[in-house]
C-alpha cells in the first residue's frame, strides 16, 4: 500500500503516463473524504467525451468541483484538515489562464496578462498554508519538441515555471512515467 502523501504532494509526467491514476491511489489510500478539483473545459464534442469519461471512472463517493481559473480560492475553500484534494490538472488550468496570449506582441510575456498574474501568484501564497491533503497534477512539457510557435514556446516556458514554483513549495514530488512512479523529492 502506498503511504499516504505528505501534502502538498506534486505529480509529473507526460501525456498518459499514469499521473492521475497515480493521484487516484494516493488519495483512495489517504483514508480521507476526496474532492477533485478539475480544471479542463469542453472546448468541443471530444473534450467533452474525456471528460464524461473521467466523471464515470472516479468513485461515487468523491466529489467533483469544476474551476478553469480561481483554483487558489476553490483549493482555500475546498481544503480542510481530513479531506484529500486532487487538482487536475495544473497544466490545463494554465492553459486557461494564457488565454488571450497570441493576442501579446512578438516576444510578450505572460506577465501582461493580469488575470494569469494574480491567479498564479494566489496559487503559489495559497498552497502552503492549506490543511489536509493536496495532490496536484501537472504535464512536464520541457522534455519534447520545442513548439514551432511563439505562443507554444510561452505555454512550455510558463509550464516549466509552474512546475518548478510549485515543486519548491511542495515536501514530495513524483515523476510518473508508464504508470512508475519515481520520487523526486520527499
Amino acid at each position: 500500500m502506498p503511504p499516504s502523501p505528505a501534502s502538498p504532494v506534486l505529480i509529473l509526467g507526460g501525456a498518459r503516463s499514469g499521473k492521475s491514476r497515480h493521484a487516484e491511489t494516493l488519495a483512495r489510500h489517504s483514508g480521507a473524504a476526496v474532492t477533485l478539483i478539475a480544471t479542463a473545459e469542453a472546448g468541443d464534442a471530444e473534450m467533452r467525451l474525456r471528460i464524461e469519461r473521467h466523471r464515470a471512472e472516479r468513485p461515487a463517493a468523491w466529489r467533483t468541483v469544476e474551476e478553469p481559473l480561481a483554483l487558489a480560492a476553490t483549493l482555500a475553500r475546498e481544503a480542510a484538515p481530513g479531506r484529500t484534494l486532487i487538482v487536475d490538472c495544473l497544466t490545463l488550468w494554465l492553459t486557461n489562464l494564457l488565454a488571450g496570449a497570441e493576442h501579446l506582441p512578438p516576444g510578450g510575456e505572460a506577465d501582461a496578462l493580469p488575470r494569469f498574474v494574480s491567479e498564479r501568484a494566489a496559487l503559489l501564497e495559497t498552497l502552503p498554508r492549506l490543511p489536509g491533503h493536496i495532490v496536484l497534477i501537472a504535464n512536464e512539457t520541457g522534455l519534447g519538441l520545442v513548439p514551432a510557435t511563439a505562443l507554444g514556446r510561452l505555454f512550455r516556458d510558463e509550464a516549466g515555471r509552474l512546475n518548478q514554483a510549485v515543486a519548491a513549495l511542495c515536501p514530495q514530488v513524483v515523476f510518473v512515467a508508464a504508470g512508475l512512479p519515481l520520487v523526486l523529492k520527499g
